[in-house]
């Protein structure tokens, strides 16, 4: 108090000198000589307040560009994490059912390993749980990924997939199926909130790119196609990560299982026919493909690395993966109630836009399964053995991933130009394979096989990436991409359901009912891109507001600042509920002056 009065007597004494003082920021020697010659003012207050005043050289513009770069950085590495996790936690999956299934085909390894526990059988019901399971995944999709939310639906799902990895230590009928379940339940909603997270990151980072724009700082919708630039580089970054997840599948066939294996003389010697001639999952395949049987110890440590590699990608989303949403619409996406969130993903098949796409979602699941059984069993191992698969599917990874920034093609060409082009490489090859029947044991054949291989992936790349970019461009809002997402996954797991049941058909009828859904989907597509050019209205579900219970400061404000009105949703309140808003204030402030009259009322008894 008694420093106080001492500036105070300064100022009143002379004022001028002490303004000057402070508000031209004059050094600290300065100031104190001047206080010096002021009697009653203390140095040491003098200098407390010059260290810590407002900084002169602080420039309030170039911290904020800084503090927007941080973000836009973090938006990147956020990305970059989602898009990694993704490729261990798939690689990982694909990797170990693939060594287990070939382990499990081998008769004598069963009859050694596991005598009479019935391996196959087992190996037939884990197959079903994954395939079958999804069929139900549209109906609790949306409700996990709205109340977890976003970010940690992808954790629980990628926990899902190390679930399934831990169970392989001890191989048993109540082990491995319900992890095989667990992972058809978790397929959908892991693929449905990758493509929602990438979305919206790429939403944020055009609005830390755009940060002065008046639409940006009032939480605004942004234009249309404001976003399309960003959407389309993010994803197109995260398929290329994506699809090599096939290539790390591989390790541990590479490294590990590949020096078991006969060769092709042994493995194909009863196989007559490939490719278009053969039927079923490659007739004639010998029984015994293991020259020597792996070590238990050795088996443990390969799924002990593969383990490590799941829980790693868990790692990377819990720690490195940002909230796609802030925590007031976290509470806004989940308070729509329950019933609605159920309802919306039927609602939303009714948009003309979606319903075109559908073919399109179908034939994303047959190619992707296609390359992995059909191709590269009935052609490749047919014609060049079981010991040069995984060196297919690396050849179908690499050029998939590479080929995923052509995507970025649709920054400069039409957005149909992409997808087009991959539909019209697949269905040259699938005229090609449907009139191809490769000699068994040929390894000459075996540069042609890599190229269509190579060329698959520059298809699939192109298929994919240019899905999930049209899906983030035809639908901005925030509160319909997880819904949109949910719908396209579980589609392609209903295909990848299909080519589960037709295993046993001709391979002449697998082309052609892929051919025929690929003309459809491009049929169906054009005539949407028509319909949006003739301007035809398509029909959007109403996403209704949120019904917030009134506790705490952040809901008794009159306007939610954090609200975004969706598509044709008025953004003005009913004048009912702002009278109601109005006459709820009014009671508060009648509240608040009765309460201060009765303490002055109080304090003046006191008094008296």
């Amino acid at each position: 108090m008694e420093s106080g009065g001492n500036v105070n007597a300064a100022m009143e004494k002379d004022p001028d000198h002490y303004q000057e003082a402070m508000g031209n920021g004059v050094a600290a020697d300065r100031l104190v000589a001047g206080a010096g010659d002021m009697p009653g003012l203390d140095v040491g207050e003098v200098q407390l307040d010059d260290f810590v005043g407002a900084n002169p050289d602080y420039n309030e513009e170039e911290e904020e560009r800084k503090y927007f770069r941080r973000k836009r950085l973090a938006v990147i590495k956020n990305v970059l994490a989602a898009s990694l996790g993704g490729m261990l936690t798939y690689g990982v999956y694909l990797g170990l059912l693939q060594m287990q299934l070939i382990l499990h085909y081998d008769e004598t390894y069963r009859e050694v390993k596991y005598s009479n526990m019935g391996l196959q059988d087992i190996d037939s019901k884990m197959l079903m749980g994954i395939n079958v399971t999804p069929i139900v995944a549209l109906l609790y999709t949306p409700v996990l990924i709205r109340f977890f939310g976003t970010k940690w639906t992808m954790f629980l799902a990628v926990g899902i997939y190390a679930l399934f990895v831990s169970t392989n230590y001890w191989e048993r009928y109540y082990t491995l199926v319900p992890s095989a379940v667990a992972i058809g339940v978790a397929i959908v909603p892991l693929w449905a909130s990758m493509g929602n997270y990438v979305t919206r990151m790429a939403q944020k980072y055009y609005e830390y790119v755009n940060y002065k724009e008046e639409h940006v700082l009032e939480q605004q919708r942004a234009p249309r196609g404001a976003y399309n630039t960003y959407i389309i580089a993010f994803q197109s970054l995260f398929y290329g990560c994506f699809h090599l997840s096939f290539v790390c599948a591989q390790m541990p066939m590479l490294f590990f299982l590949n020096s078991y294996l006969y060769d092709l003389n042994h493995t194909l010697c009863n196989v007559k026919n490939c490719g278009t001639l053969s039927k079923g999952m490659l007739p004639g395949f010998n029984a015994t493909v293991l020259q020597s049987l792996p070590r238990s110890i050795n088996l443990i440590i390969v799924e002990s690395v593969l383990m490590g590699a799941a829980f790693l990608s868990m790692l990377m989303v819990l720690i490195l993966c940002g909230s796609a949403y802030r925590p007031t619409e976290e509470i806004d996406l989940r308070s729509i109630g329950w019933g609605n969130i159920f309802q919306l993903p039927f609602k939303h098949m009714r948009d003309y836009r979606l319903r075109h796409l559908f073919p399109f979602f179908i034939y994303s699941g047959f190619e992707v399964l296609f390359v992995c059984t059909g191709f590269s069993l009935n052609y490749a191992v047919c014609a060049i053995g079981l010991e040069k698969l995984a060196y297919i599917i690396m050849a179908y990874g690499f050029s998939a991933a590479a080929c995923s920034s052509l995507a970025l093609s649709m920054l400069r060409l039409p957005r149909q130009a992409p997808l087009l082009a991959g539909a019209a490489v697949h269905a040259i090859l699938l005229i090609g394979l449907f009139c191809w029947a490769p000699k068994p044991r040929g390894p000459g054949q075996a540069p042609l096989l890599y190229l269509v291989a190579a060329l698959w992936g520059l298809g699939s790349a192109l298929n994919k990436t240019s899905l999930s970019t049209l899906l983030g461009m035809l639908y901005q809002d925030k509160e319909r991409q997880d819904f949109v997402f949910t719908i396209y996954h579980w589609w392609q797991a209903l295909a990848i359901f299909v080519v589960y049941l037709w295993s046993g058909l001709p391979m002449k009828a697998k082309l052609s009912i892929m051919l025929l859904t690929l003309v459809a989907s491009v049929l169906s597509y054009l005539w949407m891109e028509h319909k949006l050019a003739q301007h035809v209205l398509y029909r959007m579900p109403k996403i209704p507001k949120p019904r917030h219970k009134v506790r705490g400061y952040r809901y008794l404000e009159a306007e939610n600042s954090d609200e975004t009105g969706s598509e044709g949703e008025s953004e003005q309140d009913s004048d009912g509920s702002q009278e109601e808003r109005a006459g709820r204030g009014r009671q508060r402030r009648q509240q608040k002056c009765a309460y201060e009259q009765a303490l002055g009322e109080e304090d003046g008894e006191n008094v008296g």
